[in-house]
């Protein structure tokens, strides 16, 4: 099967351990949910392309978090916990996509190489050799790139990173420690820790996108409509009943849509907030398109 290479989707929301962020079409960004350590200070952002939220597995209580935010000028801006300085992008240039691990920040340069910063204890940031990658996604230890041939390269934590045999692949998530891969002919592949079952993913048909959370595994189908497998103990796999929705992101315990005309829909676990996002509106690049 001849390989198309992906077009790089902005991404519009993103959802973190305690918190979720939205990107407005004019280039704004908005946040709900625990900003402990600043993670929701995004008032001030502008020109922002795409966003992404680091994640906190459920295993850790801190809620430690940090936000990310791409320009259209290729920079990148950061929010949030930098104890690992994670945060430290001010520097970064070109960069044509980010992803937030648990204390670690990915960019994808627009020449295919992969920039890091933040915690190396598990190897997830040794990405300097990276070549011809065209998306990248970030776990809790591990670090996922998706090269223009369709295969995927992985460092970090050995379970997760068993990808060297996948092919055809146009998408690519990362959870606490499970990966999954969206191919092009609209099924999906996961690998990793299966505990709640978020790896059962090979019996879905028409995806057009795929998010990751903790320990549970959203795909978005062409329909409009969601699927999900894994552990819902807060919920966040009720999303039987969304339509229209255009885009996904999962948290630890929680799962956000997008929705066509710029809305924003949300189940799982809200202590914080994380899931107040029902008064957003004008989501998405140009009223989500």
């Amino acid at each position: 099967m001849e390989y198309i290479r992906p077009k790089i989707f902005k991404d519009t929301i993103a959802a973190g351990r305690r918190h979720t962020v939205g990107l407005k079409s004019d280039g704004t960004v908005i946040a709900v949910g625990d900003n402990k350590c600043g993670q929701c200070d995004v008032s001030d952002w502008h020109d922002i392309v795409a966003v992404a939220a680091g994640n906190v597995h459920m295993a850790n209580n801190t809620g430690n978090s940090h936000t990310l935010g791409l320009k259209s000028d290729g920079t990148v801006v950061a929010v949030g916990w930098n104890h690992l300085n994670q945060c430290d992008v001010t520097d970064w240039h070109d960069i044509i996509a980010i992803a937030a691990g648990w204390r670690f920040t990915i960019g994808l340069k627009s020449d295919g190489t992969v920039m890091a910063v933040g915690r190396d204890k598990e190897g997830q940031c040794k990405v300097g050799d990276w070549c011809d990658i065209v998306a990248v996604t970030a776990g809790d230890w591990h670090t996922v790139g998706l090269k223009s041939d369709g295969t995927v390269i992985a460092v970090g934590v050995y379970q997760p990173c068993n990808v060297s045999g996948w092919c055809d692949i146009m998408a690519v998530a990362a959870g606490y420690t499970h990966t999954v891969g969206l191919k092009i002919d609209g099924t999906v592949i996961a690998t990793g820790w299966n505990k709640y079952h978020q790896c059962e993913t090979s019996n879905w048909r028409g995806i057009t996108a795929i998010a990751v959370g903790s320990y549970h595994t959203i795909g978005l189908k062409s329909d409009g409509t969601v699927v999900a497998v894994g552990d819902d103990e807060y919920g966040q796999c009720n999303v039987s009943g969304w339509r229209d929705i255009v885009s996904v992101a999962a948290g630890c315990a929680h799962t956000i849509g997008l929705k066509s005309d710029g809305t924003v829909v949300a189940v799982g676990d809200n202590e914080y907030g994380q899931c107040d996002v029902s008064g957003w509106r004008d989501i998405g690049e140009n009223g989500c398109s």
